[in-house]
């Protein structure tokens, strides 16, 4: 544990990051048919929990998201949507600070004189990254950083399994909106691919022709001229997001399903 770099938040954190608020951010992935949810263990709660932290001053809420997520995932950029505040009396303790064993490993007593004390506010956001392309990266605070599939979550400290039902929800209905499936697919897809995927994101069963036709009519995906080679069977086409459609999407929305 790097104790000094702890000491010096600790201290002087205030200097740096306005008191009381934070960011937490689900950060969601897709890979082998699994939504994965990317997760931090705190070294002295030693307990998992989404990444987070304190916003900077000269930053707002959108900002400290959006540098939380990158120094997690190494990807700058992502889907970014905020989806619920959390501010329920209490919820900073959750039985899970020890403050004496705090003390014994960073040698600092967080007591009401410290710019850590009182209740937090946390402004939840949740983020979609390329699964394949991130590097999770923990923190100084942090000692692990890693997936885990999104069904079978270890126990969260604090409200955190509270915000991954939110970000869950709020990800289910943005789902028919936007098209957030470009940053967790593939470049090239088959319609069967893309299928399965709103799928598992949306916990529904689609249609096995119209929920594909009608990406293709919206003009959000169209047909490459590769196939998939997949032995004696007929090889279907590739498909991959028509660029311009896309970001038109994300700007002013469409429905999907």
């Amino acid at each position: 544990m790097d104790k000094e770099k702890i000491r010096d938040f600790l201290e002087n954190g205030h200097l740096e990051f306005r008191p009381n608020i934070s960011v937490d951010c689900a950060i969601f992935g897709y890979h082998e048919g699994e939504l994965q949810l990317l997760l931090v263990k705190n070294k002295v709660i030693t307990q998992w929990c989404l990444p987070g932290g304190f916003v900077r001053r000269d930053e707002n809420l959108e900002q400290a998201a959006s540098r939380t997520t990158k120094e997690r995932t190494g990807i700058g950029d992502l889907f970014l949507q905020q989806f619920k505040t959390f501010g329920n009396p209490g919820r900073n303790e959750n039985n899970v600070f020890d403050s004496e064993k705090f003390f014994e490993l960073t040698g600092v007593r967080i007591d009401e004189n410290s710019w850590l004390y009182g209740q937090t506010v946390s402004v939840g956001f949740y983020a979609i990254t390329d699964i394949h392309n991130a590097k999770p990266e923990a923190d100084f605070i942090s000692s692990e950083c890693a997936w885990f599939s999104a069904d079978s979550l270890p126990e969260l400290g604090f409200d955190h399994t509270e915000m991954v039902e939110e970000a869950l929800h709020a990800l289910h209905i943005h789902l028919y909106h936007y098209p957030i499936g470009k940053n967790l697919l593939p470049d090239k897809f088959t319609l069967k691919e893309i299928k399965h995927f709103y799928e598992v994101m949306s916990g529904k069963t689609l249609h096995i022709s119209n929920f594909p036709n009608k990406l293709i009519a919206l003009g959000l995906i169209e047909k490459t001229d590769e196939k998939k080679s997949i032995g004696a069977h007929r090889s279907p086409a590739y498909y991959q997001f028509n660029e311009e459609v896309y970001a038109r999407a994300l700007r002013e929305g469409l429905v999907l399903v």
